[in-house]
C-alpha cells in the first residue's frame, strides 16, 4: 500500500511547493550537466516580445549559475524581413534560404549583428549574467563558403544552379575563442554572420550555424528552439527519442517533411560531429530549456545515437 501524499505545509502557497519540488528533482540533472556545453539556437517571432526575451535570458543565466556553459546562437528572419520591407529591398527564398544580394547583406548584418545581437546580450546581462554579443565575423569565429543550390527547371526538366548571393555555409568554427569566453564565465551570444576567404560577409542560416558551433564544441546538447513542439508521427503525436537511422526512415516515408527536414538534418550533422544529443523543442513554451534539461522526459524530440547516454 502506498504512503499518503504529504500534506501541504500550513501557510505555504501551492506555487511555492511546486517550485521547491522542481528544484529538488532538478538536482541530479544539474549535477549531470555541470561543466558541459549546451548550445541554444534561439529565434522565431517570440524574439520581438520583451517579456519572452527576459524569461529566456533568466533561464540562460540560471544554466551558467549551476555550472553549465551555455552558448546562444540567434536568428532574426522576421526582423530582417521587416527592415527589408521598410527599405523597399526585395528578396526571395530558395529551399528556405533568403537570396542575399549586396544591398540585402548590409541589412542582414545590421539587424543580426547589430540590433538583435546587442538586445539579446543586454537582456542576459540585465538578468545577472555576463554576456558578449558577437557575430561570426568577430575573432574569425565562423569562416564560411558560398552556399550552392540546384533546382529543376519545370519547363525543361534540367537542373540549374541557383545563385543565392551572399548566403554561406559554415566551413570552420573557432572553438578556442568560444572556450576562452566560456572559461571566463562569459556567455557568448552569436549572430549567424560569417566571413569568407576574401573577407566577404555571408548570411548563414541560424540553425546551420548553431549545429556547426555545437559540433565544433563537442557540446553535450544542442537545443533547437522552434515554433513547433518537435517531430510528430503520422498521428500527430510527439516522438520523444529518435536515432539517426529512425530520422532517415521518417524522412524517406514522408513523416518528416517540409521545413522540419533541414532542422533534423542539422541535428544529424551535430550528432555525427560528436554532440551527445540534439533536441527540437517548442520555444513558445515557458521555461522550455529548463524543462528539457532538468526533467525526466524533457519536452521535445531528442535525436541521439542509440549507444549515447543522451539517447
Amino acid at each position: 500500500m502506498s504512503e499518503p501524499a504529504p500534506k501541504p505545509a500550513s501557510g505555504v502557497a501551492p506555487e511555492a511547493l511546486a517550485k521547491s519540488r522542481f528544484l529538488a528533482e532538478a538536482l541530479p540533472f544539474m549535477r549531470r550537466y555541470a561543466g558541459c556545453t549546451v548550445v541554444v539556437k534561439y529565434g522565431g517571432h517570440a524574439m520581438g516580445d520583451a517579456a519572452v526575451i527576459a524569461e529566456f535570458a533568466r533561464d540562460i543565466v540560471l544554466l551558467k549559475q549551476v555550472g553549465i556553459n551555455p552558448i546562444v546562437v540567434h536568428g532574426g528572419g522576421p526582423q530582417i524581413a521587416q527592415m527589408l520591407d521598410r527599405l523597399a529591398i526585395k528578396s526571395s527564398f530558395v529551399d528556405g534560404l533568403r537570396v542575399t544580394d549586396d544591398k540585402a547583406i548590409e541589412v542582414v548584418e545590421m539587424v543580426l549583428a547589430g540590433t538583435i545581437n546587442k538586445q539579446l546580450a543586454a537582456a542576459i546581462n540585465r538578468a545577472g549574467g555576463t554576456a558578449i554579443g558577437i557575430s561570426g565575423r568577430d575573432g574569425k569565429l565562423i569562416r564560411a563558403k558560398r552556399a550552392l543550390r540546384t533546382r529543376r527547371d519545370p519547363a525543361t526538366g534540367r537542373e540549374e544552379q541557383v545563385d543565392l548571393g551572399f548566403v554561406g555555409e559554415p566551413e570552420e568554427v573557432n572553438a578556442s575563442l568560444l572556450k576562452t569566453l566560456s572559461g571566463a564565465d562569459i556567455i557568448p551570444v552569436i549572430a549567424p554572420v560569417g566571413f569568407g576567404a576574401d573577407g566577404e560577409t555571408y548570411n548563414i542560416n541560424a540553425d546551420t550555424a548553431a549545429g556547426a558551433v555545437a559540433g565544433a564544441m563537442s557540446a553535450t546538447r544542442l537545443l533547437m528552439m522552434t515554433d513547433v513542439v518537435g517531430v510528430l508521427d503520422k498521428g500527430k503525436s510527439l516522438l520523444q527519442h529518435l536515432t539517426p537511422q529512425e530520422v532517415r526512415a521518417l524522412i524517406a516515408d514522408g513523416t518528416i517533411s517540409g521545413g522540419m527536414i533541414p532542422k533534423v538534418e542539422t541535428c544529424l550533422y551535430a550528432v555525427a560531429k560528436g554532440v551527445e544529443g540534439a533536441v527540437i523543442l517548442d520555444g513558445r513554451l515557458s521555461h522550455a530549456i529548463l524543462l528539457e534539461l532538468f526533467t525526466d522526459g524533457g519536452v521535445g524530440t531528442l535525436i541521439g545515437r542509440s549507444d549515447s547516454p543522451a539517447a
